[in-house]
């Protein structure tokens, strides 16, 4: 049986969370100033400890700013996204925010998901972050 957090932690499912943009973070905060939807891009469950490891990707109305690489959500994965109210709406893949589920003081476990996007739209989100994220420096750690 399917749990809602299980439903929750699954890659591609949206949600809400305190987004910690890089920009805030490299200027000393610590905490995202909104709860705003973000994407499950990673969840792996480490063998070692059996808990939940996340990479969470920003959702935003706002176009990117120059120093970040995000890609535009197609009308069709806004609806599935549970986003059909925005006019647009982009996801950055320049930067993530890495957390531990059963660890987090900022995730909500038992929120329903927003939405989900498809697994073709996902497939390229990963392809354009893995380039990104192997140089380094893309990573906020929340935990």
């Amino acid at each position: 049986m399917t749990t809602r957090r299980d439903e929750l932690l699954r890659v591609g499912t949206v949600l809400d969370y305190p987004y910690l943009w890089k920009r805030e973070f490299l200027s000393g905060e610590t905490e995202g100033r909104k709860d705003r939807p973000v994407c499950v891009l990673t969840a792996i469950v480490s063998p070692k400890d059996g808990q939940t490891h996340l990479a969470l990707l920003a959702i935003s109305s706002q176009p990117p700013h120059r120093d970040q690489q995000a890609i535009e959500i197609p009308e069709t994965e806004c609806r599935r996204a549970g986003l059909a109210d925005w006019k647009k709406a982009w996801i950055t893949v320049s930067e993530y925010n890495y957390d531990i589920a059963e660890k987090s003081y900022y995730l909500d476990t038992a929120q329903a998901p927003i939405g989900r996007l498809g697994k073709r739209f996902m497939q390229r989100l990963a392809n354009a972050a893995a380039p990104l994220f192997r140089q380094g420096g893309a990573r906020v750690d929340r935990r």
